[in-house]
């Protein structure tokens, strides 16, 4: 679900200047049309799982350059150019860093439309605050930037746009062990359901030998931790929501991306948890514009969370094994 730029690549070099609204809407009508047609941007029909032949490998859209993975909602927006025009990398870059990395983007290929939202004080208002005190009320923007897959490229210097090399198959399992165990969760294992108890901050799933697909214990386990990470003393998200009402569609909205970011994160492929949300995804998007960047940013957060205390085990245990030598 790329939102294609109308720039042909000679005039793609800068920011797009386009109304904040029409962005919104934008992004916002390309994932209402996937979901119409029962596609969930975010659980995409990879063409090689695993990096082999014929498709991009299951990861995180990063930039070729810096090696900065992408979040939010541009995580969605890339993986569907990706998808769609069945290119081989996960990478991407701007006209300028690809002339810098000593190629250029293609004549006539087309970018992708990337946006990027922050707030800002005016100096109106920072004038008013110092005169009369109180705090700065900041504004809102979203500014949109063209970039370019590695594939649209040529003459990069050696190294630009090669894709990390993925986890193999036995190395997933004992990594997505460590993420759920470096969260600090209250994580049990029995029944027959998975769910997560905001009141009692505790996860608990089925055990492993319930599932067909092994690999799908770890795709619920990521989706019942995403819901963790809104805990009070975590991310601090509104949880205790009715069953049915917009504000439980709308966390589990940030379940489901949140667990499709770690899985992609970890190299497993994403798969949909509860498609039966869908029809509420929709109520919610199609009457806020906003809805999926908020949703989307909210799993990116999720995610680099479990990543990040994931991170700080594993550098912990080095240093002890190097402490012990």
């Amino acid at each position: 679900m790329p939102v294609q730029s109308k720039r042909r690549a000679r005039s793609s070099r800068g920011e797009a200047g386009a109304p904040r609204a029409s962005l919104y809407d934008a992004v916002t009508n390309k994932i209402i049309a996937e979901l119409e047609e029962g596609r969930l941007p975010w659980v995409q029909p990879w063409q090689a799982v695993r990096g082999s032949d014929g498709g991009a490998s299951v990861a995180l859209p990063r930039n070729a350059v810096t090696g900065r993975s992408y979040s939010g909602v541009n995580i969605l927006i890339l993986w569907g150019a990706v998808i769609e025009a069945g290119w081989p990398s996960q990478g991407w870059l701007t006209f300028r860093q690809a002339l810098e990395a000593g190629g250029n983007v293609r004549k006539g290929e087309r970018g992708t439309t990337v946006v990027y939202a922050d707030r800002f004080i005016p100096k109106g208002e920072a004038a008013r605050v110092a005169q009369d005190g109180g705090e700065a009320r900041a504004v809102p923007f979203l500014k949109s930037f063209t970039v370019f897959n590695v594939a649209q490229c040529e003459g990069l210097r050696s190294g630009i746009g090669i894709d990390p090399a993925p986890l193999s198959e036995r190395e997933i399992v004992p990594v997505a062990e460590a993420v759920i165990a470096a969260s600090g969760v209250d994580f049990r294992i029995g029944g027959d359901r998975a769910f997560y108890v905001p009141a009692h901050d505790y996860v608990q799933v089925p055990p492993q030998p319930a599932f067909f697909d092994q690999i799908n214990y770890y795709r619920t386990a990521l989706h019942e931790l995403t819901h963790a990470t809104g805990h009070a003393s975590r991310l601090d998200r509104k949880l205790l929501n009715a069953f049915g009402s917009k504000d439980y569609a709308r966390e589990e909205l940030v379940a489901e991306m949140g667990s499709a970011f770690l899985c992609a994160a970890l190299g497993i492929a994403p798969t949909v948890r509860h498609a039966d949300y869908i029809g509420s995804w929709l109520e919610v998007l199609r009457e806020d514009n906003r809805a999926i960047f908020r949703a989307a940013s909210l799993a990116s957060k999720a995610a680099d969370w479990l990543l990040a205390h994931y991170g700080e085990a594993d550098a912990g245990q080095h240093l002890g094994r190097e402490l012990a030598a």
